[in-house]
């Protein structure tokens, strides 16, 4: 029991929703199906992909995070060296069962895009790649973590990933992850720093990286007005991000630690972010 423990906590059950939910949204509204595929690709990215995101994750950032006093919580597992060996192989033997089904049934574009971000999840933290230890990589790479499971569901459905509607959607999404995973940085400037880790907040600092999170926001918010109506009304959900981050848009690197006040709050502002975007779905899917 203490081990399905530390393995539920290190998958960070808070971010679940965060991955299966594009993921399974996409294929739905446009297949109109619920079926196996729309089933078991949901089941796989809302818990067998986030421990393999956050499980590596935990065992090769241990040393930093004893160093970070906002992990042991919801916002980062703390994991015993004790459990490092079970987590690693936990994390990709949950996984082997999920992603053979969903290659045997896929198209190689779609398999492809698959092979693709599940990559992206184990180069983030893995040593040899550590993406995030590569300042703006670490964003983009952190984007991808959430904006894949969309492109692998539309692909999925047969959308055309082309479309100049589906192509303004990704981006969109993509600066989204970016602004997110830039501002969560910010927070662990100094933690970070004295573990000998590098991020995009190390590189550019508290300052540069709370105003690149905010013009990153601010241009998704942007992109997603043009997306027709009804659904430039998403665009709404971005104001809530600018209003938190502005506050540290002048913070320093000696107090970047409170920037996690604003960071807490994110943690909860997605949930209304996702309930504004269901609200448009089932809008539009209803035909209104």
């Amino acid at each position: 029991m203490e081990a399905l423990k530390q393995l539920f906590w290190s998958s960070r059950p808070i971010s679940w929703i965060n991955t299966a939910y594009p993921f399974g949204t996409a294929y739905f509204v446009v297949t109109g199906r619920v079926d196996a595929v729309l089933i078991i690709g949901t089941l796989f990215f809302l818990i067998p992909y986030n421990l393999l995101m956050y499980g590596i994750n935990d065992v090769f950032d241990y040393e930093s995070d004893l160093r970070n006093p906002r992990k042991g919580g919801i916002e980062g597992a703390l994991l015993g060296r004790r459990w490092h060996k079970l987590t690693l192989w936990s994390s990709v033997l949950l996984c082997i069962p999920f992603l053979a089904y969903l290659f045997a049934v896929s198209t190689l574009t779609t398999s492809l895009w698959l092979t693709l971000f599940v990559f992206t999840v184990v180069a983030y933290s893995a040593p040899g790649l550590r993406f995030k230890e590569r300042p703006f990589l670490d964003s983009i790479t952190s984007a991808s973590h959430f904006v894949g499971p969309m492109i692998v569901g539309l692909s999925a459905a047969g959308a055309n990933l082309t479309s100049g509607f589906n192509l303004t959607l990704i981006a969109a999404f993509t600066l989204w992850g970016v602004a997110s995973h830039a501002f969560g940085a910010v927070q662990d400037v100094k933690a970070d720093r004295e573990g000998g880790i590098s991020s995009i907040a190390t590189a550019i600092g508290a300052r540069a990286t709370s105003r690149f999170a905010f013009a990153c926001y601010l241009l998704a918010g942007v992109l997603v007005s043009f997306l027709g109506w009804p659904g430039a009304l998403a665009s709404i959900a971005a104001l809530p991000y600018l209003v938190i981050v502005w506050p540290f848009l002048n913070i320093t690197d000696a107090e970047c630690e409170k920037a996690n006040d604003g960071w807490r709050k994110f943690i909860w502002l997605n949930f209304f972010a996702g309930a504004v975007v269901s609200m448009l779905l089932i809008w539009v899917l209803l035909g209104f």
